[in-house]
Parts: structure tokens; sequence; C-alpha cells
């Protein structure tokens, strides 16, 4: 087998980042990575098994690349697709060599010294109650703006819709020691954001004791060099008073909270196992919008959950209004194996789920247009991404995490990775458009 990789990932940040690692991985065993999965000895797919699409795309393409089998090329399906089928991806796909769950990736070493050997059904499923994170100097960022770092993997919440804690297993932390470190090795490489990653970001608990959650982002906010920190997801069970006054406290902390609310009923989020009700997440709301700096709001919402009434839909539809999200994104309920929610009653039938989606997207729509007018005249920093050349505008991110684009009279464009002071001429539902300052 030629030590070549090719690696293509679906899914969430997380797996993006891990993805980073895995390839930081596999560069350190000698591997060299491809942009062609027909210059690759080996074809890693590193899958997500959130929603039903993402699982049929990893077996689509397996079956459109098993004719490779025959040119010497290893297969390895890692990730939550890994774990939550197991060693029926060998049946589905004997030519398959490697499964491994995201838990297994620090054996990653050791089970491609097995591949090199010559086995050929190589599995890493038994890790899900491991204490260990998968931690790594050899980090592969892609990304050439923003440093990803993972400070809590897995889940304990058992929300009756999610699979995560099945293919994720449960919540481990990293020391606020191991954190802080790749924090000042990212800010050393040149960059100057960051992102905290965790299936609910704010559950951390340094095992070592010394951090809290928001002490931790405070100390990530102080790293010398770092100018923009963001954190994703956050759980509202686990949202603190003390996460909003670091975010008052320290401006290198973007004002932008990602609060999942999944419903805005309080039956169906009792359905849901979530802990919370419509109430307690309006409380943490409350003390998002008493900051003394404006925060945006985002959240995740499940339309169409098994039992589900239109009294249920239209209290998620009167929360859109309420809270004033400056995004949202909503998906309609399906049923994941293994979760609670697959043996209830899902008596809503697939049109009155797309309905209710079109409708709340609907509703979304016309309250952000509302909203993202009021940075109409304003200056905001701006960091650029990328560029538009065909429309000659520079592409950029607020700290609020709002996409602006934007034009510049300077003959050199700005480089991704630098900030820039824009001034909005125009907004719409999705973007900000404007002029450097």
């Amino acid at each position: 087998m030629s030590k070549t990789f090719y690696i293509e990932t679906f899914g969430c940040q997380m797996n993006a980042h891990d993805s980073e690692k895995v390839i930081g991985t596999l560069e350190h065993e000698g591997y060299a990575q491809v942009q062609d999965e027909a210059e690759a000895g080996l074809i890693l797919y590193n899958t997500c098994s959130i929603r039903d699409k993402a699982e049929q795309k990893v077996f689509h393409r397996l079956n459109e690349y098993k004719k490779m089998q025959g040119e010497g090329k290893r297969f390895a399906v890692i990730g939550c697709v890994a774990q939550q089928e197991g060693e029926k991806i060998f049946e589905k796909a004997p030519y398959v060599s490697i499964v491994s769950g995201s838990a297994s990736y620090r054996n990653l070493p050791e089970m491609l010294a097995r591949l090199e050997a010559g086995e050929t059904r190589i599995t890493g499923l038994d890790d899900r109650q491991t204490n260990e994170t998968f931690e790594t100097e050899f980090t592969s960022r892609t990304n050439p703006h923003r440093g990803y770092i993972t400070i809590i993997e897995g889940c304990d919440k058992f929300c009756a819709y999610c699979v995560v804690p099945y293919t994720r297993g449960k919540e481990r932390s990293r020391t606020a020691d191991s954190v802080l470190a790749e924090a000042r090795r990212i800010a050393d490489s040149g960059y100057t954001e960051i992102q905290l990653l965790g299936q609910n970001v704010n559950s951390y608990a340094d095992p070592s004791g010394k951090k809290s959650f928001a002490e931790l982002l405070e100390a990530v906010g102080t790293v010398p060099g770092i100018r923009r920190v963001r954190f994703t997801t956050s759980h509202p069970r686990h949202f603190t008073r003390d996460i909003v006054e670091v975010l008052d406290a320290v401006p290198t902390l973007c004002d932008h909270v990602h609060l999942p609310v999944q419903s805005g009923s309080s039956d169906v989020l009792k359905a849901m196992a979530r802990e919370y009700t419509r109430d307690w997440y309006l409380e943490r709301i409350a003390w998002i919008k008493a900051a003394k700096r404006e925060i945006s709001m985002t959240s995740d919402i499940i339309v169409g959950f098994p039992g589900e009434t239109e009294e249920d839909f239209e209290q998620t539809a009167t929360l859109l209004g309420e809270v004033g999200y400056d995004a949202i994104y909503a998906f309609k309920y399906s049923p994941r194996p293994n979760t609670p929610a697959i043996t209830m009653a899902d008596s809503i039938y697939e049109e009155l789920k797309i309905d209710r989606l079109k409708r709340l997207n609907d509703i979304q729509r016309d309250l952000q247009r509302i909203s993202y007018e009021r940075h109409l005249g304003q200056t905001m920093e701006v960091m650029v991404e990328g560029h538009n050349r065909q429309r000659g505008q520079v592409i950029g991110r607020s700290s609020q995490n709002k996409t602006v684009n934007f034009t510049t009279t300077q003959p050199i464009l700005p480089a991704p990775g630098s900030y820039v002071n824009v001034r909005i001429t125009q907004t719409f539902p999705n973007s900000l458009v404007g002029e450097a300052a």
C-alpha cells in the first residue's frame, strides 16, 4: 500500500477539526496527503450520523469507489457512522479495512501499523467509556485564519433524538493547562482567532480543577496575539451567569452565543429529555440581553418531533420573536438509530414536517431582515476570510459571526486573517454589505 492518503469529511465543525488532527497524525506516521482519491493508497471517510443523509452519503461514496479495491487501495470509515454501525460496515462494504469511532482516534498509529502489516479488518470501537481525549501536537490546521481547539469530547445528555452519546462516548474534558498550551501554540503560529469546540462546550469540567468554563474563556482570551475567541456549542442546562459576565469583561471574546433551544414548547422539551423548560431558557436569554455589550444570538431548532402539536409548534414560532435570534438552524425531525425517540409513535406526516419547517424559516427570515437593518451605517471590525473576485468584494465575518461582504479602494486586497473596519451600507437577511472605512 502506498503511504499516501485522501480524506473526506462529513458533518460538523467537530468532525472537521477531528480530521485536522487525523491528518496531522497520519503525516507524523509518514503518510502524505493527496487531493485526489485516485492517487491515494488509503482513503478515509470521517463520518457523521446526526442526520440520515450524511450517513447515506458515506455508503454511496464507498460503493462508488469499491472498484478501486483491485488497485491495492485500502479504505477506512471513521467517526460517528463507524461507531454506530460497527463491524456491520465490513459486511456492507467488505473492502473496508479500518472502522474506528472518534473515541479511539488516539490509537490511530497502532491501527495504521496493523494495516501496514497486512491486517484487513481493524476496529477501534470499544472506547466510549474512556476518560482520555484525543490530544496531538501534530494537528494539520486547514483553516488559514481560525484555529480550532476541542476542549471537551463526548456527551452525557442523552437527548431523546440524538445519537451523539452513543457514537462519541461520555463527556471527558482536557485540562486547562493543555488547552492553554495549544492556544499559545496556535497564537505562535500566527493565528489571531480561536474557536473552542465541544458537543456541549460549556459542560467543560477541568480534570485538574483549576478553571471553570468561564475562567478558561478568560484565560484563552488573554493569550498574547489572540484577537478573537469563539465557542460552540453551548447547552442551556450549563449556561451560567459567569459566562455572560466574562463576555462583558474580556473584549477578545466574541459577542455571539449559539444556544440551541430545539423547541419553544416545554412539553416537547420534556419529551426530548432536554431537562429545561421554555421559561428556564428565556431566563438565560434575559441574562444575555442584559449584558453591557450587544450579544448576537443563534440557535438550533427541530420541528416535527413525535407528539408535537400545532400549539407546540406555535410556541416555537413565537419564541423566535421573543428572543430575536440573528440566525437559526432549523431541521425536521428524523429518527436516528439507538435513540429513545425511535420508539416513540411518530404521528406527524412528512408533508406537515416540511410545512412547519418552511413556516418557521419564513418567520425567521422576516425577523432577520428587520434585525440586520439595525447595522446600517455602523462601522464594524471584519476579519477577512476570502475574496469574491467576480463581484469585486472581500468576504469577511464580524465579531457577532455575521457575514460581511465589502469593497475597498486599496489596489491590494486585504489578506485572509487580516482585520478591516467596514462601514455597513446595505443589509440582507443573511449578510451585510459595506465599504472599507
